[in-house]
C-alpha cells in the first residue's frame, strides 16, 4: 500500500509518499516528474510523523541531516547517483561534473544530470546542492526559485550584527 500526505513548508505544500515504513517520495507542488495520486493510495498522516518533524526542523535551521528510512525506486545508475547526493554535506554545493567523478563515471555528466532531476525524494536526498560548473543554478525539478531558497536556507548564518 502506498500512503501519502501533504505537508506545508516554506516552499509551499509538499507531497510525501511512503510504502512499508519508508519514504518513497517528497515532491514540491508543480514539480516535474511529480506522480499523480492514484485512487488506491491511502491519505493518512500517521506514517509521516517523523518525516514531518525532521522537515520542520530542517526548515527551522535546526537539522542538517535527515535520518529516515528511504526507498527510492529507480535504475541502478539512478540509485548510485542518489546515494552520492546523500554524501553532499549541508551548506555545500558541487557541480554535475564533480558528481559524475564521485560515482567514478566522469563522462556521464548528462546522465548524472538526468538522474539528479528524477530524484523522487527531493530535499531529503539533496539534489538541490548540485549546480552548474560555472556556479550558476541550473536545472531543478521543483523550479529554480525553490532551489535558490533551499541553498539560501543552508547558507552559513552571518555572524555580523
Amino acid at each position: 500500500m502506498t500512503y501519502y500526505v501533504f505537508h506545508d513548508s516554506p516552499l509551499g505544500p509538499l507531497t510525501l509518499t511512503a510504502r512499508e515504513g519508508a519514504l518513497t517520495g517528497l515532491y514540491l507542488e508543480g514539480a516535474r516528474y511529480r506522480p499523480e495520486i492514484a485512487p488506491h493510495w491511502q491519505r493518512t498522516g500517521v506514517p509521516f510523523d517523523e518525516v514531518r518533524r525532521q522537515l520542520d526542523q530542517y526548515f527551522a535551521r535546526r537539522r542538517t541531516r535527515f535520518e529516515l528510512p528511504l526507498d527510492a525506486k529507480g535504475t541502478t545508475f539512478q540509485r548510485t547517483v542518489w546515494r552520492a547526493l546523500e554524501a553532499i554535506e549541508y551548506g555545500q554545493t558541487i557541480s554535475y561534473g564533480e558528481l559524475a567523478r564521485r560515482i567514478s563515471n566522469p563522462a556521464a555528466v548528462r546522465a548524472v544530470g538526468s538522474a539528479n532531476g528524477h530524484n523522487p525524494i527531493s530535499i531529503v536526498v539533496p539534489c538541490h546542492r548540485v549546480i552548474g560548473s560555472s556556479g550558476a543554478l541550473t536545472g531543478y525539478a521543483g523550479g529554480l526559485a525553490a532551489k535558490r531558497l533551499l541553498l539560501e536556507l543552508e547558507a552559513p548564518l552571518s555572524l555580523a550584527a
